[in-house]
């Protein structure tokens, strides 16, 4: 319940920011640990992931690609995701969280979310992303508006290397 209230509260709060940002460029977000998304006192592994989703619709909705890609008919869904913690992140803390898309190809977008607490990196996060129109894979890089001529960086190599020896 606690994520889904999160994701309302981003998308009332990226409304008014809607458009202001390239599809290249990287959003900030802000968001409060409740004692929801913690287990005794730190923040669970898998809550990692819920509070980068509200991020990534604010990456859409600041960057003016969300209702066209829902007008499209597309839809988007998470075909993988990793974290690297590098520190606990503790209940009521304020989590910044800075969204970009690493990378896009033909297939998926690769968004990267870092997670800072007072200033210092807590986390990253890698969400290799398909969008979807009537069970078809629609090329991400249309919806975005985003191109890339250099290959993938390495994290996205190094990471759907692993998925791919699954």
């Amino acid at each position: 319940m606690a994520g889904l209230l999160r994701n309302i509260i981003a998308f009332i709060l990226g409304l008014p920011a809607y458009g202001r940002l390239a599809p290249n460029g990287t959003t900030t977000a802000r968001f409060l640990v409740t004692p929801f998304d913690v287990g005794m006192k730190v923040l669970k592994s898998d809550k990692y992931l819920q509070l980068v989703e509200p991020a990534q619709l604010d990456y859409l909705l600041q960057v003016g690609r969300l209702f066209g890609i829902l007008r499209s008919g597309a839809r988007f869904v998470n075909v993988g995701q990793t974290v690297r913690f590098f520190r606990p992140i503790r209940v009521f803390s304020m989590v910044r969280i800075e969204t970009r898309i690493a990378y896009a190809d033909e297939k998926c977008a690769f968004f990267a979310s870092t997670l800072y607490v007072h200033g210092e990196r807590a986390a990253e996060v890698l969400v290799k992303m398909k969008y979807k129109k009537r069970g078809l894979t629609v090329d991400p890089r249309s919806l975005l508006h985003v191109h890339f001529d250099a290959a993938p960086p390495p994290s996205v190599l190094k990471w759907d290397a692993a998925l791919a020896a699954l």
